[in-house]
């Protein structure tokens, strides 16, 4: 109970959307994915931009998702949205608006964001014993 089943990427599809070829899609979610697990092994903060949903941030041993506000409009209606955001204590704070930053959202204000977007995010300096 609980478990659900993984659907694999359809690499073809991806490919075909963003017309590159499948070998480079490939290559560029496993690097992607490949450096989010260094980046997380090494107790970095990160950000996971979902294009028109939201971010997952992640800190510390600390995962929030967090929606933006039109996201949630269209999933659940204006009307419902605003009774919940009154309604469910803490509601509030998983709405951002889609001009929030990463590094806002964080207590640290350092994030590393993916996918890579084109403004420099400073990095924290390295932990003691880190290189």
């Amino acid at each position: 109970p609980g478990n659900k089943l993984l659907e694999p990427l359809r690499y073809a599809q991806i490919a075909a959307a963003t017309f590159v070829s499948s070998k480079r899609v490939v290559g560029c979610i496993q690097a992607t994915m490949s450096l989010f697990s260094r980046c997380i092994g090494k107790g970095r903060n990160v950000a996971l931009i979902l294009r028109d949903i939201g971010m997952l941030l992640i800190e510390g041993t600390q995962v929030q998702m967090k929606y933006y506000r039109d996201f949630l409009e269209k999933m659940t209606g204006k009307d419902t949205l605003k009774e919940a955001l009154l309604k469910i204590p803490g509601m509030l704070d998983l709405v951002i608006p889609r001009t929030a930053t990463a590094a806002s959202l964080t207590c640290s204000g350092y994030v590393i964001v993916f996918p890579e977007q084109r403004k420099a995010v400073p990095l924290p300096p390295p932990r003691q014993g880190e290189k």
